[in-house]
């Protein structure tokens, strides 16, 4: 969502070239045959820290996923559909094949290590980017060839000669007035699941857990208000380890008064082999990393994390502030949209103009302190580019024509938003109207979900994707995720996806308090993309004979741009929400614009 887009030049392609084969000089002098490079942190996080793009470093590629894997003759990056037409742009020239993950014909990595890898060769990677359960499952495949996993090399590290450190960022203390609960209260609901299962252990690696838990943010991976930490929780003893020099006073007297004891950062390796043999240890396997799990000697291991769920689902406190940070969002947004449509025509808007505009207009706004992540400020063909984020060699000037599209969000400290708009800057053909109205009408129609209890997002998602299915087209990517509450812009479990992807958990259950983005999109390579997104918040309708029945809430709030909607293709119940969504707009936005700005938003949330 939030990666930026380099046209490379033939010096930089020439760079990737000799690092493939610096790195194939190493790995021969190790007797490594292939070594695999994802894209995590040590803690499998979805962005990571400067530190840790050693996949952009080896391949030029920056999108949020993928994974390249080199062997003496070759080198491939696999990444998903949101990515497709930004890895060809950026592998071009590279020597590295794009293998498009979900696409018939190409293996996923552990099939074409399998059929690749001869008899007794060995697969390399560092281990603390690598998680527990796909490097078990790896060693599991892997030993019917009698591969050797060696996972104690960072390569990459050996020929990245100017590589950033490790963050020093400020951790700082949410107020229980934002988060709802205290740290105490927390670790008591965490014990609980831990003696439920038995577990005298828990080791959590995931670091918006981890914030969530000790409520603690900090600023060590950009947009994301996370600190570089682990945790181990036992039934009367609380570790923590992270660089102290992070933490201000006040947030030391907190963890000293709930007797958190602070350790070094790396010493979680050493200290989880302490943990018995006999113990039950509680570890989330698709986070964990597989250096750390090797080091627990402990038999019993229980694939479970309780804070996963109780995190997702935001408590009373948490949505009050997170409604109130979508008014000032909405605000931002409005204002924007009032801006553009005004000033499009006069020239020199252009991508990036844009995109400073609405950090300027979202920076005014009360208790803001970053965007959840770089904006996608995309015009025309970009927009077809799911994760386009303009750059000066790319950048473009709006013009009074044709559609722009603003995916972005902010972090506040009493929540984090985003939203996705579709501008219309201009007149627009029967296709762009269609595609246009289609999406609308995607959203209305999951806004409006009623279900019962135990459906799961991809029971749902139909609603929203069918609408474009009956064009005969589709989006290569979910329909909607998980939202952080002053945290990760994307966060498991919840999300809207038409099937199950095993390596992305965002498909559970619905439960109230989940809040969760609806977003379509159609995206037509070389011409358009569209898309419009609003959060939605899970929650309780009646309960009867038939079960307990669920809806959903929204709880953002700008306008939809009337212009390019032709309310034909809509069916009354369509056109009746969107009436009633702009009643909301005006209600909710209308009160903080100056009188021009209100009077202009009387005709963009005029009934249809």
């Amino acid at each position: 969502m939030t990666q930026r887009i380099d046209i490379f030049t033939e010096g930089k392609k020439m760079d990737i070239r000799e690092r493939l084969s610096k790195l194939r000089e190493i790995m021969a002098s190790k007797n490594i045959d292939a070594y695999m490079v994802p894209s995590a942190d040590f803690h499998q996080s979805e962005y990571v820290g400067e530190y840790f793009k050693s996949r952009e470093f080896i391949s030029g590629f920056n999108g949020s996923a993928g994974t390249v894997i080199v062997t003496k003759d070759f080198a491939g990056l696999w990444t998903d559909g949101r990515y497709f037409i930004q890895a060809e742009k950026q592998l071009e020239g590279t020597g590295i094949e794009l293998m498009k993950m979900g696409v018939e014909g190409f293996p996923t990595t552990t099939e074409f290590l399998v059929a690749n890898l001869p008899e007794g060769s060995v697969l390399g990677f560092d281990g603390r980017v690598i998680s527990a359960n796909e490097g078990n499952e790896l060693t599991a495949v892997l030993a019917e060839k009698n591969v050797k996993i060696e996972y104690q090399y960072d390569l990459i590290d050996e020929i990245w000669a100017e590589r950033p450190a490790l963050s020093d960022a400020k951790a700082f203390a949410l107020d229980v007035k934002f988060t709802g609960e205290s740290i105490a209260s927390k670790l008591t609901r965490i014990r609980e699941k831990m003696a439920e299962k038995g577990a005298s252990h828990h080791v959590i690696t995931t670091l918006d857990d981890i914030a969530w838990i000790f409520n603690m943010r900090g600023g060590d991976v950009a947009h994301s208000p996370v600190v570089l930490a682990y945790t181990v929780i036992t039934a009367d003893k609380v570790c923590l380890f992270l660089d102290e020099t992070k933490l201000p006073e006040d947030l030391k007297a907190i963890f000293a008064a709930e007797k958190i004891e602070i350790l070094p950062y790396n010493d979680v390796y050493e200290f989880v082999k302490g943990i018995p043999t006999g113990e039950k240890v509680l570890v989330d396997g698709t986070k964990l990393n597989y250096a750390i799990f090797n080091n627990i000697v402990a038999e019993k291991i229980v694939d479970y994390n309780p804070s996963l769920f109780f995190k997702a689902c935001k408590n009373e406190t948490e949505l009050a502030c997170t409604r109130n940070a979508h008014i000032k969002d909405g605000v931002a947004i409005t204002k924007f949209m009032y801006w553009l449509k005004n000033n499009v025509a006069k020239g020199g808007i252009t991508e990036l103009t844009a995109q400073a505009k609405i950090e300027e207009l979202r920076a005014e706004q009360k208790d803001f302190f970053d965007t959840s992540f770089g904006s996608i400020s995309a015009y025309k063909e970009h927009a077809a580019m799911m994760h386009y984020s303009s750059t000066p060699e790319t950048d473009v000037e709006l013009k009074p024509e044709h559609l722009y599209l603003l995916d972005s969000g902010g972090q506040y400290l009493d929540g984090t938003t985003d939203i996705t708009r579709t501008f219309v800057l201009g007149e627009l053909n029967d296709e762009l109207k269609l595609h246009f109205t289609s999406v609308v009408r995607g959203m209305i129609n999951l806004s409006l979900a009623k279900f019962l209890y135990g459906c799961h997002g991809y029971n749902l998602d139909i609603l929203c994707r069918g609408v474009m299915w009956k064009m005969g087209i589709d989006y290569q990517c979910g329909t909607g995720h998980g939202i952080g509450h002053v945290l990760n812009v994307h966060e498991a479990p919840n999300g809207f996806r038409w099937r199950l992807v095993p390596e992305r958990f965002d498909s559970a259950v619905l439960e109230e308090g989940m809040i969760t983005t609806n977003e379509p999109g159609v995206y037509i390579e070389g011409s358009h993309g569209i898309r419009i997104e609003n959060e939605i918040v899970c929650k309780k309708a009646e309960k009867n004979l038939y079960g307990q029945f669920m809806n959903f809430e929204v709880i953002t709030f700008a306008p939809i741009d009337l212009d390019g909607i032709d309310p034909e293709l809509m069916t009354k119940e369509e056109r009746d929400y969107l009436n009633w969504y702009h009643g909301q707009v005006f209600e909710k936005i209308g009160p903080h614009l100056t009188e021009e700005e209100r009077e202009w938003l009387k005709g963009y949330t005029r009934a249809i």
